[in-house]
């Protein structure tokens, strides 16, 4: 009998050594296997413990050392039978961590598949996160577009409706006297009993005028904003005017850039509402300005660069500084000779300036 013990336990050794190398498939099937053996096995020492049990009931008492043979051979049975116990408990524990395993196997596997489901519902969500950041970034853009569009047409809208006042006034006045085309120059300098330069009144409508258009044509786009402010500044409403003034300047240079002809316009216009406002280093600033974007885009020896020398004479002449003034009346001067003649009455007016300027050195 124990031949039969040592034998099983080399097989389990045996069994346990190959298990190692076994999928889990496997070793639960060699498993159900050695079970079996393992019942066929219990079965049978129980049949023989039985009997050796009846063997020992029917014989007498006389024999005593065959009773205890038969004794120890019951003995080694029932450590046998005990080890088959114990070898069918590992089996089943056995059994039930594996089927543990497969449980948590499928619990993994079901993870992994959430895992999955789950990274390309994040993916989905990203692009589209990313779709709506593009469409809102687009919306923020025509937002800002059309609240531009809105500033812009508030500020047509609120000139508007002074175009047909203004173009009434023309009207009137192309009916009572035609504006000259050329620059009649305005003196720089008035007599002295009616100089006052701490005090200056507005310049009149049609001098003002005429100062800013001298040698260059408004364009019609912005007829209507400069006959509006030159209304506005010949009345003393700077608060009016100079707005109109910037605002216009700044649509002109979104629009055409800085260094444009209309933008140089407009310098001049508003750098003559702030001299009528005694803001003489503003307007000087603006004059240079335009001068400089007038020589670049209609060159040196143009009317229209005659016309902005002559202001920025003016300009410091009634700030005094003769001697700043008089290489601008000049070269202003030899502009108008050069284009118009020496004949032409504009000629003759800016040596009339020159004369003034002469006199009050």
């Amino acid at each position: 009998m124990s031949k039969t013990i040592i034998a099983y336990r080399v097989k389990k050794i045996e069994s346990i050594g190959r298990m190692t190398q076994m999928t889990q498939d496997e070793i639960i099937t060699n498993t159900k296997t050695v079970m079996q053996g393992l019942e066929a096995l219990k079965n049978e020492h129980n049949s023989i413990l039985h009997g050796i049990d009846g063997t020992t009931g029917s014989q007498p008492s006389s024999l005593q050392s065959e009773q205890n043979a038969v004794e120890e051979k019951s003995t080694l049975v029932q450590k046998s039978l005990e080890m088959i116990e114990l070898g069918l408990g590992e089996a089943q524990v056995m059994m039930a961590l594996a089927s543990h395993l497969q449980m948590v196997e499928a619990e993994k596997q079901k993870l992994r598949t959430q895992v999955r489901r789950l990274c390309q519902e994040n993916a989905w969500l990203r692009d589209e996160l990313a779709n709506t950041q593009q469409k809102l970034q687009a919306s923020e853009q025509a937002v800002a577009q059309l609240e531009e569009d809105k500033r812009h047409l508030e500020f047509m809208a609120s000139i508007k409706k002074y175009d047909q006042d203004i173009q009434n006034d023309e009207s009137t006045t192309d009916k009572m006297d035609k504006p000259k085309q050329d620059d009649p120059v305005v003196d720089l300098f008035p007599d002295e009993e009616n100089d006052d330069r701490t005090n200056m009144s507005p310049t009149p409508q049609s001098h003002f005028a005429q100062q800013v258009n001298a040698g260059y044509e408004i364009p019609a786009r912005l007829r209507t904003l400069h006959n509006l402010v030159i209304q506005y500044a010949s009345q003393g409403r700077y608060e009016v005017a100079v707005p109109l003034c910037k605002q216009a300047l700044e649509d002109l240079e979104k629009t055409s850039g800085h260094d444009h002809p209309d933008v140089a316009t407009m310098l001049n216009i508003l750098a003559l509402v702030y001299r009528d406002q005694n803001k003489y280093k503003e307007a000087a600033n603006l004059l240079n300005d335009a001068l400089a974007i007038r020589e670049k885009t209609l060159g040196e020896n143009h009317p229209a660069v005659a016309a902005t020398l002559n202001n920025l004479a003016v300009l410091y002449g009634k700030r005094g500084k003769y001697k700043e003034a008089e290489p601008l009346c000049k070269r202003a001067l030899e502009i108008r000779e050069k284009v118009l003649g020496k004949d032409h009455p504009d000629v003759a007016k800016q040596l009339n300036n020159l004369a003034l300027l002469c006199q009050n050195q």
